[in-house]
C-alpha cells in the first residue's frame, strides 16, 4: 500500500479497521478504480475475524466530491475503464450499444456496492468532513453511524444535471420526505447540524478531534459481544426494508436511467451541461 493508492487501509488495536479514501486532490471524487478498491477494503475488514468495527474515513479536507464526471465525457473513456474490473454485462455489452451496458455498471458500483456495504455483518462508522457531495452521500448513508465534523456539508445537486437524485436513493428514510423534497428541488445545502437535527448524522464534533471521535466510539462498540452486534443490525435493517425501502431503490434507479437516456437524447450525454455553467457552490 503506498500514498497513491485510492484507498487505504490500517488496523487499529486488532479489532478496528479504517478504510480512507485516498484522493485529496480530486476532493476524494469517486473514478471506477476507487469504488472498486473500496469494495475490496471493506471486504477484508468484513473476512478479518479480529475486526469488530470499520471505521469509512477520508484524506484531506473533504470527504468525497461525488462521482468523478472526469469519466462521463465519454462512453468510450467509461467503458474502457470499466473492462479492467470485468462487470458483467458491461464491456462485452458496450458494441451492442444502447442502455444496458450504463445500467449495468451503475447497478453494479452504484446501488449494489451500497447496499453490500449496508449489510455488512459488522458495525461502520462513517466520519465526515467538508464537502460530501450527491454520490459521496452514497458512502456515508451505508453506514450505520455517520459522525460529522463541525465544517461537514451535505448535497445532492443531481437536479441540477437534469437527474431525480443519486442512484442510492435513500433520501426519504435518512432526512425525511418533506425535506428531502427541498434539498433535491433546490440542490441546497445541509449542515452537519441540521443534519444531526434530522437524524441523518450521529453526532457533529470539532473537525480537528473527528477521526478520534470515530475510533472512541468504535472502541466502546467493539466492547461487545460480536454476534449480538450482527444481529441488533439485521433487526434495525429490516425494519428498514419493511418499510418498502428496497422497492423504493429499485424504482427510483430506474427512473435515473429514464433521466440518463432523456438527457442522451437531448443533449448527447447523460446529463444535462447545464450544471458546467452553474455557480461553483452548485457543482459536484
Amino acid at each position: 500500500m503506498s500514498s497513491e493508492d485510492p484507498i487505504l487501509y490500517t488496523i487499529l488495536d486488532e479489532c478496528i479497521a479504517i478504510i480512507q479514501l485516498n484522493r485529496p486532490d480530486a476532493r476524494n471524487a469517486q473514478n471506477t478504480a476507487l469504488l472498486y478498491a473500496l469494495n475490496d477494503a471493506f471486504d477484508r475488514a468484513a473476512q478479518d475475524e479480529k475486526v469488530k468495527v470499520i471505521i469509512l474515513a477520508a484524506n484531506g479536507p473533504h470527504f468525497s466530491a461525488g462521482h468523478d464526471l472526469r469519466e462521463a465525457p465519454s462512453m468510450d473513456v467509461l467503458f474502457e475503464g470499466m473492462s479492467r474490473f470485468k462487470t458483467v454485462g458491461t464491456w462485452d455489452g458496450y458494441s451492442e450499444g444502447g442502455a444496458s451496458p450504463l445500467f449495468t455498471r451503475e447497478r453494479e458500483i452504484f446501488v449494489d456496492f451500497c447496499e453490500r456495504w449496508r449489510n455488512l455483518p459488522k458495525p461502520t462508522i462513517a466520519a465526515v468532513q467538508g464537502k460530501c457531495i450527491a454520490g459521496g452521500l452514497m458512502l456515508a448513508w451505508p453506514c450505520d453511524i455517520i459522525l460529522a465534523a463541525e465544517d461537514a456539508e451535505f448535497q445532492d445537486n443531481t437536479v441540477s444535471m437534469g437527474i431525480g437524485g443519486v442512484e442510492y436513493f435513500v433520501h426519504p428514510w435518512e432526512v425525511g420526505t418533506r425535506k428531502a423534497k427541498e434539498l433535491l428541488f433546490t440542490s441546497d445545502w445541509l449542515s452537519a447540524t441540521d443534519a444531526q437535527k434530522l437524524g441523518m448524522v450521529n453526532h457533529v464534533v470539532p473537525t480537528e478531534s473527528l477521526l478520534d471521535e470515530a475510533t472512541a466510539m468504535a472502541r466502546k462498540i467493539a466492547q461487545k459481544p460480536m454476534f449480538a452486534l450482527r444481529l441488533a443490525k439485521e433487526a434495525v435493517n429490516a425494519a428498514e426494508d419493511a418499510q418498502g425501502r428496497p422497492t423504493a431503490i429499485k424504482v427510483a434507479f430506474g427512473l435515473h436511467h429514464v433521466a440518463h437516456t432523456h438527457n442522451q437524447l437531448k443533449f448527447g450525454q447523460v446529463i444535462d451541461p447545464t450544471i458546467f455553467s452553474l455557480p461553483t457552490s452548485e457543482k459536484k
